[in-house]
């Protein structure tokens, strides 16, 4: 994709300094909320932790290939302390920095490769119209999800499906996924939902969100339900930095019209994406 793949060159050019998320959002043209969200939408993974896996990845390496100072590979690997740097590789190998390097191979180590976007599937998007969307109450039920392991969100349906037409207030029978909430680590809140009319009668289970009067960009997703991740990383990482709009702060919005059928997948989704005035 093409706006990740412009963060992986820099990323791969420059992890053996210390970067940070601003500076990989201003080598790419972009704030650091949509570098973030693109990167992810693109790899499945957060930008910064992609980093400390790679910084980590070659560490090891060193230390398999006999590097003398582990301090020296944890300064290089932008640690301040050997504590830290052994803190973080125990983390992401369950073995120690001195065990590596005594063992002097990498056996067993689940070591974070570069990405190559060469071969990532493209599709092409295009809004199908623009809409100042008036403020919405959005009550259902939620979690909080990683880029890299959002696989709850379908039982998260499954659970509210029974709901859609019977919340108090409901508004309308379309329901709502709702994206916000987002770190730079790559966690998430999702809601699957339905407009209502006012909170009062809410069951005390459900979460609860309003969306404020947004203007957003509409992009109609055409395939299976299981597939709108490619949708959401097409306008991230193509469309959008060649629109010449800016992304707005404000939750993302999976629509699912009336129609649609929650037990086979198909039927009306439309992705409302946020952008600036």
């Amino acid at each position: 994709m093409y706006l990740a793949g412009k963060a992986l060159w820099f990323i791969e050019s420059h992890y053996g300094s210390p970067i940070t998320l601003d500076d990989i959002a201003a080598h790419s043209g972009v704030s650091r909320f949509h570098m973030a969200r693109a990167f992810e939408s693109a790899t499945g993974q957060s930008v910064m932790r992609y980093v400390r896996s790679r910084r980590l990845t070659e560490a090891a390496r060193a230390l398999a290939n006999g590097a003398p100072d582990i301090l020296s590979v944890a300064l290089d690997a932008g640690y301040n302390s050997h504590e830290a740097f052994t803190r973080a590789f125990c983390q992401q190998f369950g073995l120690t920095p001195q065990v590596v390097r005594v063992q002097k191979n990498l056996n067993d180590l689940n070591l974070t490769e570069p990405l190559n976007m060469n071969n990532a599937p493209t599709i092409t998007v295009e809004p199908t119209r623009f809409e100042l969307s008036l403020p919405m109450l959005i009550a259902g039920l939620g979690d909080r999800f990683t880029v890299e392991n959002h696989s709850g969100i379908p039982s998260l349906w499954q659970r509210f499906g029974p709901h859609i037409g019977h919340v108090p207030g409901q508004v309308g029978g379309k329901a709502y996924g709702i994206v916000h909430n987002f770190d730079e680590d790559g966690n998430f809140d999702y809601i699957a939902g339905v407009e209502v009319s006012d909170f009062n009668r809410i069951p005390s289970d459900f979460q609860r969100i309003r969306i404020p009067e947004q203007r957003y960009a509409v992009f109609t997703h055409r395939d299976h339900v299981s597939t709108i991740g490619q949708t959401c990383s097409a306008i991230w990482n193509s469309w959008l930095p060649q629109s010449g709009h800016q992304v707005a702060d404000a939750p993302t919005i999976e629509l699912y019209g009336e129609d649609f059928n929650p037990a086979t997948g198909t039927g009306l989704i439309e992705v409302w994406f946020p952008v600036k005035a």
